[in-house]
């Protein structure tokens, strides 16, 4: 029988291995993903209808809507959905629509509701003014390049094809916690996704973008099958699957605007990404706590000091900071030296509501109070 001693090294010990390995593998896959700037895809020539769902005057909404209009690709609508009539997003679709008349723009105020998600019930309202087969589903928060709409759609041409979803960086409105709700995203959310798709996954349905034919979603039941769900996104995606379509990470990366202005708002919302994720893989959920890297390490070297694990601690605290610093490639280099004092902050802030998670399923979302642990919607 082991002392308590020995067990003691052999869980820090364990606890350092598993460390290293998630974000050895996880730096990996990140240089594997990085590619050349992408070429235009021939042009399918279908004509393609976006649906985007708004609520309220996000910060920069107009600009991140405006990128939309922008598309390089032949044929294609923007609907635009809102609740209520005074909604304020109402007068950025029609700045847009006076800006862009040569676009086809529609505006859809409808105030039906459908179930517990309202995403979902302003989608179904959406829906009825699409004109064209091949849909595509934004959330209103995202910018994207010029070239997104011809790349996100390009894989629907294959039969085989269920949907289409974007990864997408973080942009810091301003502030710390902004700044940490970025980290969340860029150092936490894509070198998990990353390193996922490198051993082979498909369990992608990423809110940002969601591409998909109406044929597809038709035979999913359609958007009201997803009417009590909190996550629509990933179900997109797992029914689709299991109608043995395939889906397929797009190689284009957009962008999503980080507002948080407060631990609590930042709290919340990283609270309710963590019991989304708790209620649809509970099992892996579970084990997510080896990609907490920093203080996963300290417990280990708190329970088995060696010179040993001390080296491999160290080795495992560069790769965390690589993957910082690689992860604002391209950007402000010295902001990325700034924050990456809040590197360790990020890791325990994320291993104090992963445990936290662990305890109930309420999240709040716009304003409503709803249970993560929903039923599958098939």
């Amino acid at each position: 029988m082991l002392t308590l001693p020995a067990l003691s090294e052999v869980l820090g010990t364990a606890l350092i291995l598993a460390a290293c390995a998630y974000v050895f593998l996880a730096a990996i896959a990140l240089h594997k993903s990085r590619a050349p700037r992408l070429a235009m895809p021939a042009s399918s020539g279908r004509p393609v209808t976006v649906l985007k769902p708004l609520c309220g005057a996000e910060p920069r909404l107009y600009d991140n809507l405006r990128g939309f209009c922008r598309q390089h690709y032949a044929e294609y609508q923007l609907v635009f959905g809102v609740r209520e009539s005074t909604d304020p997003a109402i007068d950025v679709v029609r700045r847009l629509q006076r800006e862009f008349p040569e676009r086809d723009i529609q505006l859809v105020v409808a105030p039906q509701v459908y179930g517990h998600n309202l995403k979902v019930s302003n989608l179904i309202n959406m829906l009825a003014a699409a004109k064209h087969d091949w849909l595509v589903l934004a959330d209103s928060d995202i910018d994207v390049p010029d070239n997104y709409l011809s790349h996100v759609v390009a894989p629907l041409a294959d039969p085989g094809t269920g949907i289409v979803t974007c990864l997408y960086r973080g942009r810091p409105g301003g502030g710390i916690w902004s700044q940490l709700g970025t980290q969340f995203i860029d150092e936490w959310f894509a070198p998990s996704v990353r390193l996922s798709q490198m051993f082979g996954s498909q369990r992608f349905g990423f809110g940002a973008t969601i591409a998909l034919r109406r044929d597809c979603l038709e035979g999913l039941g359609g958007l009201a099958t997803l009417k009590d769900t909190l996550a629509d996104d990933y179900w997109l995606g797992e029914l689709s699957r299991r109608q043995g379509l395939r889906s397929v990470l797009s190689s284009v990366v957009t962008t999503t605007d980080v507002t948080e202005t407060s631990l609590a708002s930042l709290w919340a919302h990283e609270l309710r990404w963590l019991r989304t994720i708790r209620a649809l893989a509970p099992a892996g959920f579970a084990m997510s706590f080896v990609c907490f890297t920093l203080p996963i390490l300290g417990i280990g070297l708190i329970l088995a000091h060696n010179s040993y694990n001390f080296v491999m601690a160290c080795a495992g605290m560069m790769a965390r900071w690589w993957i910082h610093f690689t992860q604002r490639r391209g950007r402000d280099w010295q902001g990325a030296v700034y924050e990456a004092w809040l590197v360790p902050v990020r890791d325990l802030l994320l291993f104090i509501e992963w445990t936290v998670a662990l305890t109930r399923w309420q999240v709040s979302w716009r304003g409503q109070v709803m249970n993560a642990k929903g039923h599958d919607p098939a």
